[in-house]
Order: structure tokens, then C-alpha cells, then sequence
């Protein structure tokens, strides 16, 4: 039994430590060595390719054009500190004090009690907390700025914010700080394994490990529903569900997922899949996989994404079942896209698509969020510089962009547990979804970002000709059903609302509760979260009026959705086994498309 008491640090072994850091350091001389081969390869790199450095820049001449707002938001900093340290040194006397600043609800860097329990972690909490808020506020008040270059400094002022806090470096993190002691100092060789085994997967650039990769398959444990593949191009598997009712509805569903990312969002697992659900209330249920693309597709355009894709796809159905008719789901670019297509058979007079839902999708994109902070000629510019040299854009660049409207969650959050905490990612569904980037082919995703979040094209009568025709979102007549999440921060729901002001037939708008997949996500057992309908026949123009008419019910918005497409699916027929249809099977669902993978 050792005679070191319980509470004593623990100590090294030297000689092990040795040997594990000479291993460490030779693992580290070889990513720097193929870091920098690679960069030797790519050629000459911009020093600023997100135009970060002239909007700074420009807030600083304006700040500069004003001294005394200047002067005034450093004497409020100064005064604030002052009541900090006042509040700490009562506090070190013994007398009772409360938190001045104290972290937001949810947030949880802060989360652990010694934050609060310490004096010292306490003041590093709350002079952290004082200095980010005055120099996100001090940002914020700056005049004179361009909407675009306000919002660009905004993201990323909150960006450098993010990074600097306390909880992210070992010093100054008392969890850190008591693993270090615990473990005598494994928490930091660990995590140094970890950080090096992300650059070896990311071959130089740096791919955080957000789950256990190895705890989920595609076929095995996620996207699970069965089903066939009956009919595949260059660009989409079209995947057909077995039935799992002895009826179905006469028209048959089809889902355009967005190809930003993998279609098994919806199928992650049984309990809470919405494919599987949706079978289950007795629908022919149809979904296209789109292709990992490589280099082959380069040259591959929204428009070969609207015939290969929804349009390509509805012909196979008609193969497959004998019906022309159906109905449809388009999820976020996916949404995108079915507006298109809705509207370009609105100009031809094609009539096949009887109702239509979108979710978390934007035609609009006048006030897009977030993401708009990535969407200047500059940066366009250098986007697709990057993706002439390779034919498409990298699925690991578009996971970064989308995980920095969050970092906290979901960057610096895996930075802590896996670098400093030396811990394993927890295996989460989820986040295995979320780290199986898909890239994006150079053509369709220039003109996607160009014409559409740039130039915003799409809903201008005319403003965008797709195979052959010129089309306009108003001509399209179909019934529509509008999903938005609340919390969406990749398509904020006023930006999704403004779809109601274009389309000309019914539009029933429903806003959910949570985000971009929680939101979504959401089967009726969870009894999660809540949704808000309001029963006017026509949407009035904004979405604050739209909300104030509007009455809040609790739980998963699927029976709504599912009344409402009920009663536009025809009658009930026998079901369809995809195995016996007009079109022969290529194999069993997911498909082979979903499973090629893009880097670790």
C-alpha cells in the first residue's frame, strides 16, 4: 500500500516520462514535416484571405474619428475594474459579496463550482467576463460602419473573445489544473497525443476529434432504416424505404436533404428518426443520398443539381411505382433547391409536385445570418482560387465555418476535454454526423454562394435563368409547409419567414423550438421543446407579427406536419416493396454514395 497520502499530487515516474515525451517529439517532427511539405505544395498562401484585416482596419479609423467615445468606454472599463477589485479585496475580509459579472445561463465554461468557490478563479472569471463584454459593447457602438463590415468585426471580435477565455488554458483552468496534479501531469501527455493524432488525421491541419469515430458505422448503428437503392446517376442514389404498414398514401414522399451534409441527419437512429417515423404514419417514403464529389465533378452546376437531383429523382419514382404524382421535403440547401425546381415547373407547367415542405430553408437571403460574415467579393475570390486548384471545396473548410457560429460548443469545448483534460471524445451520434463532411463541387458551389447569398437572385422575378427557362418564385402555387427553428443560427427564422411573402398558394409557417437540427429533429416520445402555429389564413409580412398572433404548444411539431401532408397524399393504397417496383434494386440502403468519407 503506497505511503503517499491521498491528497498529495502525484509524481512522475521520470524514466517513463522520458520515453514518452522522445516518442511524443518524434510523432511532432514528423506532422510539422508534412505540414510543411504541404504548404511547400499548395504554393504562396494569402496572409488575409477572410478580408479580416481592412474591416479592423476600418473600425479603427472610426473609432480614432471620435477620441472622446474612446476616452468615455476606456473610463467605464477602468471604473468597472475598480468595482471588481473592491468586491474581491471585501470579499478576501470575509464579508459577504455577490458576482458582478457573472457567466451567461448555459454557459458552460464556467460551469464548474470552483469558478465560484475560489477567490482567485473567481476574479479571473469575472475580469474575463468585464473586459470580453466592454470590448464586444465598445465594437458594437463603433458609427459609421457598413452593415457587412460591422457584422465581420462583430464575429470576429467575438471569435478572438472566445479563444482568450480562461477556461481554455491549463494555468488559468482549475479543472486543468486539478486533473494536472491528479494524474502527475498524464492529463497533458494525453492531451498532446490527442492534439497530434487530429494533425496526423488532418494531415497538418489541425481536425478536432468531436466523437469516437470508431463507435459509429453508416448501416450499422446509424442511418439503420431498411430500404433500396433503385436508382443512382453521377450525383444522387435515390433510396426507397420498406414499408412498415400494410397501406400507404397513394402519393409517395420525396426528401432532398442538403449536400453540405449527409442525408442520415434524419435516420441517425431508430428512436429518433425521422424517416423511420414518417414510414410508420403510412407514407411511401423516397430519399436522395447525394454523392461525396471528387475532382471528376468539378464542372457539375445547380442546374445539373436541380436535373440529376428532385427532377431525376421524380421520374425514377414514376419508374419505380407507376405514380407521377408527389410530395416533397427540402431541407436547408436542399430547401433551397426545391424552391428552384418548384419554380422552374411553374414556368413549364409541370404540375407533379402537389405539396412541398421546407425546412430551416432560405430563398431570401437579404438577412442571412451569421454565415453572410463569409460572403464578400473578397473572400469569394479566394474560395474559388482554392477550389480551381482542386475541383471542389473541402468538407473540413465548410465544418470549420459552421462550427465558428458556435466555437464555444464546438470548438473550444473538444480543446479543453481532449487537449488540456487529456480525455476521450464522448461517442455521440450527433457528432459523428456532424464531422462526416461532404465536399462541394467548384461550379455548383460558386454559383450557389455568387448568385444566391452575394447577389441574392433568387427571389427577383427573372433574376436567375435555370435550364433554359427564367423563373420566379412567385408563379409557384403548390401547398407549402414552413419549418424554422427559433435558435437557428445557420438560418435564423426571420430570414426563413420571408419565404411566405413569395409563394403564392397556402402557406402554413410553423416555428419550432431549438436550432438548425434539434429543431428538426424532434420525435413526439422526446416531449421536447415546444412549436408555435398561428391559424391566419394569410402570413402578415414579418415575422414579429406573425408571432405575435401566434399560439405556443408543447412538444414535437410532427403530428401538425403530418395532418397537414396527410390530407394531401391521396387515398391509401397497398404498400410498395421497393424490391418488387419497376425499377430494379442496386443494393440495400444507406447506398454506397453516403459512406465515402472525406478525410479521417
Amino acid at each position: 500500500m503506497s505511503d503517499q497520502p491521498a491528497n498529495d499530487p502525484r509524481l512522475p515516474d521520470p524514466e517513463k516520462l522520458a520515453k514518452d515525451w522522445s516518442r511524443l517529439a518524434e510523432r511532432s517532427q514528423k506532422v510539422v514535416s508534412d505540414f510543411l511539405a504541404k504548404q511547400a505544395a499548395d504554393g504562396p498562401q494569402k496572409t488575409d484571405p477572410l478580408n479580416i484585416g481592412n474591416a479592423f482596419l476600418e473600425m479603427t479609423q472610426r473609432m480614432m474619428a471620435n477620441p472622446e467615445k474612446v476616452v468615455k468606454a476606456q473610463v467605464q472599463l477602468w471604473q468597472d475594474y475598480l468595482r471588481l477589485w473592491q468586491n474581491t479585496a471585501d470579499r478576501f475580509m470575509g464579508k459577504e459579496t455577490k458576482g458582478l459579472h457573472e457567466a451567461a445561463k448555459g454557459d458552460k465554461r464556467f460551469a464548474d463550482k470552483s469558478w465560484t468557490e475560489s477567490l482567485m478563479f473567481d476574479y479571473i472569471k469575472q475580469s474575463y467576463l468585464l473586459t470580453a463584454r466592454w470590448m464586444q459593447s465598445t465594437v458594437k457602438d463603433v458609427e459609421g460602419l457598413d452593415q457587412k463590415t460591422a457584422k465581420k468585426v462583430d464575429f470576429y471580435t467575438r471569435q478572438f473573445v472566445d479563444a482568450l477565455a480562461p477556461s481554455n488554458f491549463a494555468l488559468t483552468n482549475p479543472q486543468v489544473l486539478k486533473a494536472t496534479l491528479d494524474s502527475g501531469g498524464e492529463n497533458l501527455y494525453k492531451g498532446l497525443e490527442n492534439l497530434l493524432g487530429d494533425l496526423e488525421r488532418g494531415k497538418g491541419r489541425l481536425n478536432i476529434s468531436m466523437t469516437d469515430m470508431k463507435a459509429f458505422e453508416v448501416g450499422r448503428n446509424v442511418a439503420v432504416s431498411p430500404g433500396k437503392v433503385i436508382y443512382q446517376n453521377d450525383l444522387i442514389q435515390l433510396i426507397q424505404y420498406s414499408p412498415s404498414t400494410e397501406e400507404v398514401y397513394e402519393r409517395p414522399l420525396l426528401i432532398i436533404p442538403p449536400w453540405i451534409n449527409k442525408f442520415y441527419i434524419l435516420d441517425l437512429k431508430p428512436e429518433n428518426s425521422f424517416i423511420k417515423w414518417t414510414v410508420a404514419q403510412g407514407y411511401t417514403v423516397f430519399v436522395v443520398s447525394w454523392v461525396n464529389p471528387d475532382e471528376k465533378l468539378a464542372a457539375k452546376s445547380f442546374e445539373d443539381y436541380m436535373r440529376e437531383g428532385p427532377l431525376a429523382a421524380m421520374d425514377a419514382i414514376e419508374q419505380a411505382i407507376g405514380v407521377r404524382e408527389v410530395t416533397t421535403i427540402g431541407y436547408c440547401l436542399g430547401g433551397t433547391l426545391m424552391a428552384a425546381v418548384l419554380a422552374n415547373m411553374a414556368a413549364k407547367g409541370d404540375d407533379r409536385v402537389k405539396a412541398c415542405t421546407f425546412f430551416t430553408a432560405q430563398v431570401d437571403f437579404s438577412e442571412a445570418g451569421e454565415l453572410s460574415v463569409f460572403i464578400d467579393e473578397e473572400q469569394l475570390n479566394f474560395i474559388d482560387d482554392v477550389m480551381s486548384k482542386r475541383g471542389y471545396l473541402d468538407g473540413g473548410e465548410m465544418s470549420t465555418t459552421f462550427n465558428m457560429l458556435r466555437a464555444n460548443d464546438l470548438i473550444w469545448s473538444f480543446v479543453v476535454n481532449n487537449y488540456l483534460m487529456g480525455k476521450d471524445p464522448f461517442p455521440f451520434d450527433l457528432l459523428f454526423w456532424n464531422s462526416d463532411a461532404t465536399r462541394m463541387p467548384a461550379a455548383m458551389h460558386s454559383f450557389y454562394l455568387r448568385k444566391m447569398y452575394q447577389d441574392n437572385l433568387l427571389v427577383k422575378p427573372g433574376g436567375l435563368t435555370l435550364n433554359g427557362t427564367p423563373i420566379d418564385l412567385t408563379k409557384i402555387t403548390t401547398p407549402i409547409y414552413i419549418q424554422a427553428g427559433r435558435e437557428d443560427h445557420i438560418a435564423p427564422y426571420p430570414s426563413v419567414y420571408k419565404a411566405t411573402q413569395y409563394y403564392k398558394g397556402p402557406v402554413r409557417f410553423m416555428l419550432a423550438g431549438s436550432g438548425h437540427i434539434a429543431g428538426v429533429v424532434n420525435p413526439p416520445h422526446a416531449r421536447k421543446y415546444q412549436h408555435w402555429l398561428n391559424d391566419t389564413t394569410v402570413n402578415p409580412p414579418t415575422p414579429e407579427d406573425w408571432l405575435r398572433g401566434a399560439k405556443e404548444y408543447p412538444g414535437s411539431w410532427w403530428h401538425d406536419w403530418d395532418k397537414w401532408l396527410s390530407e394531401k397524399s391521396g387515398p391509401k393504397v397497398a404498400a410498395r416493396d421497393p424490391a418488387e417496383g419497376g425499377l430494379p434494386v442496386i443494393e440495400d440502403a444507406p447506398g454506397s454514395y453516403v459512406k465515402v468519407r472525406t478525410g479521417g
